[in-house]
């Protein structure tokens, strides 16, 4: 697998679990789980976005 599309398809696994966490934050009212999962969500946007580039670049 390319690196692009490896990038972009580890980044939309970091966005789904951080969206994951998040939620089980919010249910549970576990404040530091809800903040993981948004730092992880949008690690996982930065990580995709970084594939996107990498994929237009060629490389």
């Amino acid at each position: 697998m390319k690196s692009g599309t490896k990038d972009q398809a580890e980044g939309t696994f970091h966005k789904v679990r951080g969206k994951l966490k998040e939620i089980a934050g919010k249910l549970g009212m576990n404040s530091r789980l809800e903040a993981e999962g948004k730092d992880e969500k949008i690690g996982g946007k930065v990580q995709e976005k970084i594939g996107q580039v990498k994929k237009v670049l060629g490389k």
